[in-house]
C-alpha cells in the first residue's frame, strides 16, 4: 500500500534501515517499552474523507479548531494548514481571512460548517448536497 508522501527512495532507505540488527532491536525496546507503532483508528468511524486535504480556516461553532482537525484525520483525510490546487475544500467559519481568499482565487470550494458535517457523515460523492459559500458573499450559499 501507498503511503503519502513516502517515494521509492524513502521506501528504501527504510527497508535498508530495518536489515540492521541494532535498528531492529531499538525497535523492539520501543515496543517492549509501550511505544504504538501504529496509529489505531476507530474502525466505527467511516474513512469518508480518504486521501482529500482540508483546510479550516476562522471560527467554527461546533469545532474547536483541534476538533475539526481530528474530525478530518479520523475520516482519512489531511488537516492542512494552507489552500493549494491540491486542497480538496476550504471549511470557513466566521472571519476566514487569507485562507478563504486564496481558496476563493484557486477554485477550491469553500463549505461552511453544515456543509462540512455533511461531507465529514457521508463524503464528497454522497447523494446529499453539500453548500458551498459562494464567492461573492460569504453569507449567501450555493448548492453543488
Amino acid at each position: 500500500a501507498a503511503t503519502e508522501g513516502v517515494g521509492p527512495t524513502i521506501a528504501s532507505a527504510v527497508v535498508d534501515w530495518f536489515t540492521v540488527d541494532w535498528h531492529r532491536a531499538i525497535v523492539d525496546k520501543w515496543r517492549e517499552a509501550g511505544v504504538r507503532m501504529a496509529d489505531e483508528r476507530d474502525a466505527s468511524i467511516e474513512r469518508t474523507l480518504e486521501g482529500l486535504s482540508i483546510v479550516v480556516t476562522g471560527s467554527l461553532t461546533a469545532f474547536s479548531r483541534d476538533e475539526a482537525k481530528e474530525a478530518i484525520i479520523a475520516r482519512g483525510g489531511k488537516a492542512a494548514s494552507s489552500v493549494s490546487k491540491k486542497t480538496a475544500y476550504v471549511v470557513a467559519g466566521d472571519a476566514p481571512g487569507s485562507k478563504y481568499d486564496k481558496a476563493v482565487e484557486l477554485g477550491v470550494p469553500v463549505l461552511d460548517e453544515d456543509g462540512f458535517r455533511r461531507l465529514l457523515e457521508s463524503g464528497p460523492a454522497s447523494d446529499d448536497e453539500v453548500e458551498v459559500q459562494a464567492d461573492d458573499d460569504a453569507d449567501d450559499e450555493v448548492s453543488r
